[in-house]
């Protein structure tokens, strides 16, 4: 009854903690202006199957991909045995299912060869990051903590496995011996291969052993489940609603602010009415996290920081300030900034800083070239782009801060209606027979 209660204590502990720190990220993205209602279901249920679920755009970079699955699968399937635990530590069991029969040899054999090349794949993570040292992974926004994260994560995961597979290799030899309540349940294809380090120690030492690892195991995945949230890896959870989420219309769309629209159509037609005064002017673009979308706001949790976007980057290849993975980065970091402001002053008290200037500059803004590679390279259909845009868009209109190349195109466009030196009353000319006629190689 003690190990019972202890067990429901600590359980009850950890879902209260994960609860909480869900609810502060869901309040942060709600800080952004609301989405619009989502339109083609069936299309966003059929797209978050294929990315979130399927990985399917990861396996474009087939290593990388294959081992993502292994270990995005393997963790998430082993974890079903969870159910078994969560069970038996409430009431006190050993293995409940255990009555399923062949069924329960059948699940017990394939989580043990799951968590084998979950092993064997962030092994495999691990030298690729620490030891081959891949660039995309020590980029100058990858600073000592995003390093320290992914090798916490893979580290982690490299643990909960061994526990599982130590814990059943004790479990088989005390069922073999036929031991109080081990009752034979289970096939052991992986842990079999250690036991025999085991066979020389007595029952109760092996008990200790199994009662160790297994206490361990759930607790971990508890404290794992906790860690999500201070951490990229959440995207383990987010990236399901932002792959249902993401856009399904033409990539690069720009959209036009309402205001906009409406100036421009008093401009063709006068006696057009005008829009209803709505109090104080929208801010046109964005200049803080408060200027984006949830979906914008979203797309900051949901970055694994793996670097694809920033990789495929003309701008970032060619040497310019520009990394599409530092942008997603310094949102999501200005936005728990920003969380935390409220937390402590119960609302958002103004502190100086604002996203475009204190965390992201100009300079990186101006660089992209919009050409959507970084979203298309995105797994997760995260959009760096449009949060570029919203800036540029903050920068023109707002703050009339554009390049001076882009200063003189408004103007002739402003004037001759086309970016070029020309009158609008020459614009045709190319279409005169002198033009038609011109020999281009005289």
């Amino acid at each position: 009854m003690l190990s019972s209660i202890i067990f429901i204590v600590i359980l009850i502990a950890g879902i209260i903690l994960f609860t909480r720190n869900v609810r502060k990220i869901i309040r942060n993205i709600k800080l952004g202006k609301p989405m619009p209602p989502a339109d083609r279901k069936k299309e966003r249920w059929l797209q978050m199957a294929q990315v979130a679920l399927g990985q399917s755009k990861l396996v474009k970079r087939p290593v990388a991909g294959i081992l993502h699955i292994f270990v995005y699968a393997g963790f998430i399937i082993i974890n079903i045995e969870v159910l078994e635990i969560l069970i038996d530590g409430i009431f006190g069991t050993h293995r409940v299912f255990a009555p399923l029969g062949g069924l329960y040899n059948f699940l017990i054999g394939s989580f043990e060869i799951l968590a084998l090349l979950v092993l064997v794949g962030c092994l495999i993570f691990l030298i690729r990051r620490n030891i081959l040292r891949i660039r995309r992974f020590h980029q100058r926004e990858m600073t000592s903590w995003p390093r320290s994260d992914a090798n916490i994560i893979l580290i982690t995961e490299i643990i909960l496995m061994s526990l599982f597979l130590v814990m059943n290799a004790a479990d088989s030899i005390l069922q073999h011996r036929g031991f109080s309540h081990y009752i034979q349940a289970g096939s052991f294809p992986v842990s079999s291969m250690i036991a025999d380090m085991f066979n020389g120690l007595s029952n109760s030492s092996l008990v200790t052993i199994e009662r160790i690892c297994w206490w361990l195991h759930i607790t971990g995945i508890l404290i794992f489940l906790n860690y999500l949230p201070y951490s990229k890896h959440f995207h383990i959870l987010i990236s399901f609603p932002n792959t249902w989420y993401a856009d399904l219309g033409p990539k690069g769309r720009f959209t036009n602010p309402e205001q906009v629209t409406h100036e421009v159509k008093l401009m063709l037609d006068p006696s057009a009415e005008p829009p209803e005064n709505t109090g104080t002017p929208q801010r046109f673009g964005a200049k803080d996290v408060f200027d984006l979308s949830e979906k914008h706001l979203m797309d900051a949790y949901s970055c694994t920081e793996c670097g694809r976007c920033t990789s495929v980057c003309p701008a970032n290849v060619t040497g310019k300030l520009l990394s599409p993975r530092k942008i997603m980065m310094d949102t999501r970091d200005r936005l728990e900034e920003v969380g935390k402001n409220i937390d402590s002053n119960g609302q958002f008290k103004d502190d100086g800083k604002t996203l475009l200037y204190n965390y992201i500059k100009p300079e990186e803004v101006w660089a992209c070239t919009t050409c959507n590679a970084c979203v298309e390279a995105c797994p997760v259909l995260i959009n760096p782009l449009s949060i570029i845009l919203e800036m540029r868009r903050y920068l023109v209109m707002e703050e009339s801060a554009a390049p001076n190349e882009l200063n003189g195109m408004f103007s002739r466009i402003e004037n001759n209606g086309a970016p070029w030196q020309f009158p609008q009353a020459d614009r045709l000319k190319w279409a005169d027979e002198d033009y038609k006629n011109f020999n281009y190689e005289g």
